[in-house]
């Protein structure tokens, strides 16, 4: 017997998860959320664009990132106030992890409007619980700052946490992060997780210095997910 799927509710920010590599690792429920609500706002409309083409949606597409996003969080809440099933997505994974949405949804929240989290994909996630690291207790920092000295405070300030550590980091500083982390955390074990989900996905493991004697030859391309070990069990 078939079971009527439940259909969205007026006023609510969908927050969608949307692939981070491979094209299939997106649910059920995130298509139906996106063929069915009023407006998707996405980081990047034309790279949304194509997946909606990609799954045959076709949908109307606001523009949220970093740099409009006080504007649109007031354009976005007055649409769920007006009654509009908004779904939120990133170029990537869950809005809000080191991406645009944070924002919206405290507002959102504030104004006790309704937030539904639509899961999936996450690199976070899918890189750690494959790394060989300890799962049981990680801190997730997300892009260290660009500056160095803040970045040498940050990690500095973590290398007694007992639990791995997780960060992002794009291919233009990874060469500079492990020089960092050479110096900081000499003797851990670390995990590159790069392309992850795609044709390509490699993971990495072993010393800062080891590891960047590996990667300085090749000039690895892709985005980064970096784990070290915790204090309690380097490697």
């Amino acid at each position: 017997m078939e079971t009527a799927l439940p259909t969205l509710t007026p006023g609510t920010l969908y927050l969608v998860a949307t692939p981070i590599g491979n094209l299939e690792d997106i649910t059920l429920r995130a298509l139906r959320t996106l063929k069915e609500c009023d407006v998707v706002a996405a980081e990047d409309t034309r790279h949304t664009g194509q997946l909606l083409k990609h799954y045959g949606i076709a949908k109307p597409l606001l523009s949220y990132f970093r740099f409009n996003e006080a504007r649109r969080s007031e354009e976005i809440l007055a649409r769920l106030q007006r009654g509009e099933k908004v779904a939120l997505v990133t170029d990537a994974g869950s809005p809000g992890i080191s991406d645009p949405g944070e924002r919206v949804v405290r507002s959102a929240r504030a104004a006790g409007l309704r937030v539904e989290a639509v899961p999936g994909a996450c690199a976070l996630v899918a890189a750690l619980t494959a790394s060989g690291l300890p799962t049981n207790e990680f801190h997730f920092i997300g892009f260290l700052p660009h500056k160095l000295g803040q970045r040498r405070k940050q990690l500095e300030a973590l290398k007694t946490f007992s639990g791995t550590l997780a960060l992002y980091e794009s291919p233009y500083r990874i060469e500079k992060l492990l020089g960092e982390l050479a110096e900081i955390f000499p003797g851990r074990t670390v995990v590159l997780a790069r392309e992850l989900t795609k044709k390509f996905e490699e993971f990495l493991r072993g010393t800062p210095m080891e590891l960047s004697a590996i990667s300085r030859p090749r000039s690895l391309k892709g985005e980064f997910v970096v784990l070290i070990a915790g204090g309690s069990n380097p490697g």
